[in-house]
This record gives C-alpha cells, structure tokens and sequence, in this order.
C-alpha cells in the first residue's frame, strides 16, 4: 500500500502546473545580449563572421549549472517567439553554441536574412526574464564569380 501512495504522489507532484515548465533560471537584472559583428543592415558576401557580446552575465558550456552564466543560441531567419517554458529547439534556423563559443563562421544563401541571440541555461531553456539580442537584417550578396557566370 505504500508503494502504490508514494508512486500516486509522485505522480501528482510531476502533473502540478508549472513542472513541465521552464527551468525558471534567473537572469541578472541588467543582462545585455547583442551582435558584435555584423551590424544590422550590413551587406556581407559569402561567409561572414558572426561574433556574439554579452554583458553582466557569464558565457559557459551547455550543461553547466552556474549562476547568471548561459550559452549562446543564434536564430536564423526565425520569425516565431521562443517559448520561454520549453527549450530552444535545435536545428538549422535555431543554431546552438553549448561549447561555450561566442562567435561563428556564417554561410548564407544570397538573400535577405534575420539574425537573432538568445541566452539559454543549462539545459537550453531561455532564462527569466528572455535574455535576448535585438533581430537585426542582413543582407548576403553573391560571391562575384557568381555574378559574372
């Protein structure tokens, strides 16, 4: 019988509202997520770097549990809000950095672009408040052999 109450109660604290949410990590009041390089509106050819700054907060590997300290995620060309009660999704328009780096070698078809940071905790949830970089555009040109065929 007390096998059946502990598993019955288990159960019933796993189905509280709020348990299958977020992590609930707080971020530093004064966190500051932002693109070092490039700039909203650049115009860039072929592959770019794309350098990420983050102020009042740490930079640290996917998995490490330390307090205001994250890894880095970059949007691309993602038009959808992050739902901050479920980890950020991990493909191609949803790049992920849990190795800790703080830039990339870029390589966009020509076109226009959106490009967004978003700060995740150890287990790629974004933090309380979303510690998030402004969407900036870009705009990836041909390589000029492209252009002369």
């Amino acid at each position: 019988m007390k096998i059946i109450s502990c598993a019955a109660l288990a159960a019933a604290i796993a189905l509280l509202p709020g348990a299958a949410y977020s992590q609930g990590k707080s971020a530093h009041k004064d966190a500051k997520l932002y693109f070092i390089t490039p700039h909203d509106g650049q115009k860039v050819r072929g592959g770019f770097w794309v350098r990420f700054g983050l102020r009042n907060m740490g930079v640290t590997h996917a998995g490490d549990d330390y307090q205001n300290a994250g890894h880095h995620h970059l949007l691309v060309d993602v038009n959808d809000p992050i739902d901050p009660k479920e980890p950020i999704p991990q493909d191609k328009a949803h790049l992920h950095f849990g190795a800790g780096q703080t830039e990339t070698m870029l390589d966009l078809p020509p076109g226009t672009h959106t490009l967004q940071l978003v700060l995740g905790d150890a287990k790629h949830y974004p933090f309380v408040p979303p510690v998030v970089s402004e969407k900036i555009t870009i705009r990836v040109r041909p390589l000029a052999s492209a252009r002369s065929k």
